[in-house]
């Protein structure tokens, strides 16, 4: 499928009433069914498997890992996805492509899990401290979004500080060398970098209430269509969901299983980002449009985007009845 036919050809009303129609209308998920979800840092892996979910799913599951959206957008338009853990902004970016890809799932949580982390020596205490500072972010990412809005907090703009363009990879040596002031970061890398070099977040307490943490899962139009496959969607989601669930309600466990033994991270610094963490959250299509819309807002402000797009075209509701008996 071309990048720009499907989001020329589709309204919000043929997603609504094709899609949903066709995904509802689920049989018994056929075992021989395969499903390729990408996933980010094996979270998805992970969090099933420690809490027993994955081994319940009754078709083939396949997670490969990806460093971020832009990976998955290319592998899922060019079909080697049918879904995806992302970040908050690549559907945004993918719709702002041309490719609508239906977010099916979000996952949130009330604080954001990115922090503004400062190099070693720079204590920063208040947002207005960001002026004139070297900040690395990634242009149209939830990076950029967390960033701005600090900055408009302060009352400042990406005109009041030198950008410093780096990638994703490159941003922990770049605070522990000291070649940027400040960069947008998460978990592991902020409890790692205060631990290894004495990097410190920035301290002003409304850097821990400007955005929510969100991610979705968002799926390619085809397989939506696809009975066998939106099927095992849905089998999918209801297991993730009660993995999430599971982490909530034993974060000893999930935090030893993720943090100690998969990132090799000290059960002291596994505490203190548990510590850090609010619950996560599922959400239907109806209730994540605002802070959707508001990301996408940001962007389009800061002309990371030419068009102000409408949030809830972003959405299919096919699965808000397995988020809602499985939450």
């Amino acid at each position: 499928m071309d990048r720009r036919t499907f989001l020329a050809a589709t309204s919000s009303a043929v997603l609504s009433v094709g899609l949903n129609a066709s995904v509802r209308a689920q049989p018994a998920v056929d075992p021989k069914t395969r499903l390729v979800a990408a996933d980010q840092g094996e979270l998805v892996r992970v969090l099933l498997e420690a809490s027993g979910e994955r081994k319940k799913l009754g078709f083939d599951l396949q997670l490969p890992n990806f460093a971020g959206g832009p990976a998955i957008f290319e592998a899922i338009r060019a079909g080697a996805l049918d879904i995806a853990y992302v970040g908050d902004t690549p559907p945004i970016q993918a719709r702002a492509a041309g490719t609508l890809l239906p977010i099916i799932a979000t996952i949130s949580r009330q604080l954001s899990t990115y922090r503004l982390v400062s190099r070693p020596g720079l204590t920063i205490d208040k947002l207005a401290e960001l002026k004139g500072k070297r900040i690395s972010y990634i242009e149209g990412s939830g990076r950029q979004v967390f960033l701005i809005e600090a900055l408009d907090r302060a009352g400042l703009t990406l005109k009041d500080i030198q950008p410093v363009a780096l990638r994703i990879a490159d941003l922990p040596d770049a605070i522990r060398s000291g070649a940027i002031d400040v960069a947008v970061l998460n978990e592991p890398y902020v409890t790692r970098l205060a631990a290894q070099v004495g990097a410190t977040p920035v301290r002003d307490p409304v850097e821990r209430q400007l955005l929510p943490g969100v991610s979705y899962f968002y799926a390619r139009p085809e397989v939506l269509a696809n009975p066998a496959q939106s099927a095992a969607i849905g089998e999918f989601l209801g297991a993730f969901i009660r993995a999430g669930k599971w982490s909530n309600e034993h974060q000893q466990q999930w935090g030893k299983a993720y943090y100690t033994d998969f990132q090799r991270l000290t059960p002291q610094s596994t505490a203190a980002i548990l510590a850090s963490q609010s619950p996560l959250v599922f959400q239907t299509s109806r209730e994540a449009v605002a802070d959707h819309q508001k990301l996408i807002d940001i962007l389009y402000a800061a002309g990371s985007i030419k068009q102000r797009l409408d949030a809830a075209q972003s959405f299919t509701d096919a699965y808000d009845a397995i988020i809602v008996a499985q939450r």
